[in-house]
């Protein structure tokens, strides 16, 4: 699991990174997000995410957390992390 958490001053380059990050996990508090994604797809996101961002002004960071973090986690006023389906029926 990848948290990211972000502060970007920017009204449209924020939004624009809170779109992007949404197609990569979950949005759980305004500027903080959990993806399940691997330490090389954290690697590639952080990549991308640099390409959007200005480094002189904004600040994001990646924080990469073992499997188990996520069930080992305690939360108040929300549900505990938890992985995407593995797969859909429809």
């Amino acid at each position: 699991m990848v948290i990211v958490v972000y502060d970007i001053p920017d009204d449209k380059r924020r939004t624009k990174l809170a779109q992007f990050l949404e197609g990569y996990g979950r949005r759980v508090q305004y500027s903080v997000f959990e993806c399940f994604i691997s330490l090389d797809e954290m690697r590639l996101l952080y990549a991308k995410v640099k390409t959007k961002v200005k480094l002189e002004e904004d600040n994001v960071r990646f924080y990469w957390l073992p499997p188990e973090a996520a069930a080992n986690s305690l939360t108040l006023g929300s549900e505990p992390p938890q992985a995407p389906p593995t797969y859909y029926i429809i």
